[in-house]
């Protein structure tokens, strides 16, 4: 490199800018007096120059160094005041991450020089550290942001057609056995043909991540020999994180998305928005506090030396601030756009839309959100919860957005476990939760189903551990929930005894059943399909090892089951019943003579209220009737008529089958005791099904031979017979691991 003469250059666009002659630098801070640009050796170990940004302009330093090029590795130095009882902490002793850096080189070293106070002083973080910290934390690099895109295609995945299938870059690739060495836990182990092939065939149409963008090891893991393994500790929001690189290049990612796009999958990212990594007023100076900390975090208004902590992290992003606003739109923007992402899942969203006077849906991300042309035209999907006041808002997020929904878990947790009162609960949940979803014209898909997510038990573990085992963690299994609403069956863990492993795997293809038969958007936890296990540990954010990975050494039981949760995805898909855009409230429509859905006791008649308030209801069929049709349009629908039959019960149910219009008698698709049924037998009407105990079962009506209505319903069975079949021939592809051992 040259010693470069600093030119005036532009405020906009913020970060660090090739223009194909020179790179434009501008940051942003409304405090500061003055900003040194520092340029650093190719390994970035060395500062070989510091250069003052000569213009300010909109409370934006800025400068053009013409001779600069991608690969150039450089961060800032920020004068201003130290003055921590009035929430500044400017130290130009600190390197400093550039908040728009693209790529960042270097991983964080916990060295006390990081810290903009002394450590120790008795002052607290009132002192003020001289240590210079270059050498501890990583560094900005210069990108060039072209990339030859081809053909790519966004795949535009209907949301009622829409099947979340979220994994861990690290944790679904490290252990697989057709990815390269070089590869393992990379981006670039994502490409993996086989990789890429598994996921296509299990059914699932979009990829969700958890979080990419470059994140940071806490300390106190570090300490134990830990890491932050799931990555909710953002330090940059334009980065990939170099550990999932295989070079400097982030064209890497842009790979991956492509790839999946090839395939007609979508990549949804995970993204935390809602804190960083510089932890409260004890926390290091990497980045946004010594740029602009009174701007960039929610500070205690009446003492603004410490942080608001809604996170439960130690600090609080401030997106009420237009420039922190900024900042995370243009994130999204980015990824959205040069990266094509196909969508976001927003950690702890709730604070996002929190103003000063709360969470309100009139906040200015929500409104960001739904007026930006791009970002409004890919999938928003809202974590609704956090630790701060008011902050459960499940159902409050506004027309466009869809939200985890935590009450759907629980009660399909609950149900299944056999506890008492549960049937009217699971009736609203399959149903999309209506009561909480049905308004302003919000569709079903709104809701966010799951039963299993990265935060938790994995669903094996669900049916194998009443208890957690959180013992690796370091915490003397005093971290993670407690409240699991899991079942063991009657031991702890683990088990050779086969009527034992088949009840837990019953019980897994009861969950998968239901999940993928209700109403709203089904998301599933990966390796659950093959009843992958964590020991037990319901919080591995810190296991990076076998805890967290996954482990390809698939049982005939785990493959058995992917094949079956495969068949269920494929039936979903074939009926459109299950993705029509209405929700089901048991109404009868006089004009049709139709009712959406009636409620079945196992006598084969409907609900009434004495049902309802049984406590001990165990036992219940849903009569979904093809005949009804979407919301808004005044006709009769065309749809197969089906009948779900869900028994909590340990023993058989005798279940009387009820005579439904349009059809002679019902054939059965799904029964969770026989999972590898080659062909749908036909029941006649009023026939009793010994229903078994803790099973799953779903009938679709055969159609009468005459009517229009019947033909139609005909062909819509026809398709899921098709999908039935397909899914016995097509089974799901692992990593051809049989074959390679056969042949050496």
């Amino acid at each position: 490199m040259r010693r470069s003469r600093i030119q005036s250059g532009r405020p906009y666009p913020l970060g660090a800018t090739w223009d194909g002659l020179g790179v434009n630098f501008a940051i942003f801070s409304s405090t500061a007096t003055k900003v040194e640009l520092c340029l650093f050796d190719p390994e970035g170990k060395k500062e070989i120059e510091r250069i003052e940004l000569p213009e300010y302009s909109d409370e934006i330093f800025h400068g053009y160094l013409p001779d600069a090029r991608p690969g150039w590795i450089y961060g800032y130095r920020v004068h201003g005041p130290y003055e921590p009882d009035a929430g500044h902490r400017f130290n130009p002793n600190k390197l400093l991450l550039d908040p728009y850096a693209k790529a960042h080189v270097g991983a964080l070293q916990w060295d006390q020089s990081i810290f903009g106070y002394t450590i120790g002083s008795p002052d607290g973080d009132l002192s003020f550290d001289e240590r210079d910290s270059a050498q501890f934390v990583p560094k900005a690099r210069v990108v060039d942001s072209a990339f030859t895109w081809g053909e790519d295609r966004r795949p535009r995945i209907p949301w009622e057609s829409t099947i979340f299938y979220e994994t861990h870059v690290k944790g679904f690739t490290q252990r697989h056995p057709s990815v390269t060495d070089t590869d393992r836990g990379k981006f670039a182990a994502l490409m993996n043909s086989d990789v890429v092939a598994y996921i296509k065939s299990l059914g699932v149409t979009s990829v969700e991540f958890l979080p990419i963008h470059s994140f940071v090891d806490d300390s106190y893991l570090v300490d134990k020999g830990l890491r932050n393994f799931w990555g909710y500790n953002t330090l940059g929001f334009f980065a990939p994180d170099p550990r999932y690189l295989t070079g400097p290049s982030i064209n890497e990612f842009k790979e991956v998305v492509a790839a999946f796009h090839h395939a007609n999958l979508e990549v949804i990212l995970d993204v935390v928005y809602n804190h960083t990594a510089e932890g409260n007023e004890n926390g290091p100076t990497i980045s946004f506090k010594g740029i602009d900390n009174t701007t960039y975090y929610r500070l205690m208004p009446d003492n603004p030396r410490y942080y608001i902590n809604d996170t439960g992290t130690g600090n609080t992003v401030n997106t009420s601030h237009p420039r922190v606003m900024q900042l995370v739109m243009d994130s999204l923007r980015y990824w959205a756009g040069e990266m094509r992402v196909d969508g976001f899942r927003f950690d702890l969203a709730t604070i996002l839309a929190r103003e000063p006077t709360g969470f309100s849906e009139e906040s200015s991300f929500l409104h960001a959100c739904q007026q930006d042309p791009l970002l409004s035209q890919v999938k928003l999907i809202a974590e609704p919860w956090d630790c701060g006041p008011g902050g459960y808002q499940v159902g409050r997020f506004p027309p466009g957005w869809a939200e985890w929904n935590d009450g759907y878990r629980d009660t399909v947790r609950a149900f299944w476990r056999g506890d008492d009162a549960m049937a009217p609960q699971l009736a609203d949940k399959i149903s999309a939760s209506a009561d909480i979803f049905d308004k302003r014209g919000r569709k079903p898909w709104a809701s966010v189903n799951f039963i299993t997510a990265h935060d938790g038990f994995t669903l094996h573990d669900l049916v194998c551990y009443n208890d957690k085992h959180n013992e690796a963690n370091g915490e003397d299994n005093r971290d993670g929930h407690s409240h699991n609403l899991s079942n063991n069956y009657g031991h702890e863990g683990p088990s050779d005894d086969a009527e034992l492993t088949e009840l837990r795997f019953r019980q897994l293809r009861n969950f998968f059943g239901t999940l993928l038969f209700s109403r709203g958007t089904p998301m599933l936890l990966a390796g659950d399909e093959f009843a992958r296990t964590q020991g037990g540990n319901n919080n591995a954010y810190a296991q990076d090892n076998e805890i967290g990975w996954i482990d390809w050494d698939v049982t005939d039981e785990g493959r058995d089951l992917a094949q079956f949760v495969q068949k269920l995805i494929r039936l979903r898909q074939a009926l459109p019943m299950l993705r029509r855009g209405r929700f089901l409230h048991g109404d009868y429509d006089e004009d049709l003579g139709v009712k959406d859905v009636a409620w079945i006791t196992p006598a084969g008649v409907e609900f009434e209220d004495a049902d309802w308030d049984d406590s001990n209801t165990r036992c219940l069929g849903v009569l979904v009737d093809g005949r009804a049709q979407s919301a808004g349009i005044r006709r009769v629908g065309t749809d197969a008529t089906m009948l779900l039959v869900f028994n909590a019960h340990h023993d058989v149910v005798n279940f009387r089958l009820p005579a439904a219009a349009g059809g002679i008698n019902w054939r059965m698709v799904i029964d969770t005791n026989q999972p590898e049924q080659d062909e749908l037998p036909s029941f006649e009407f009023e026939t009793e099904y010994m229903v078994t105990g803790r099973s799953f079962l779903v009938f679709l009506l055969e159609p009468e031979e005459n009517g229009q209505i019947s033909a139609e319903a005909e062909r819509s069975f026809t398709y899921v017979s098709e999908a039935f079949m397909h899914a016995a021939v097509e089974r799901v592809r692992f990593a051809l691991t049989e074959e390679r051992e056969k042949s050496g």
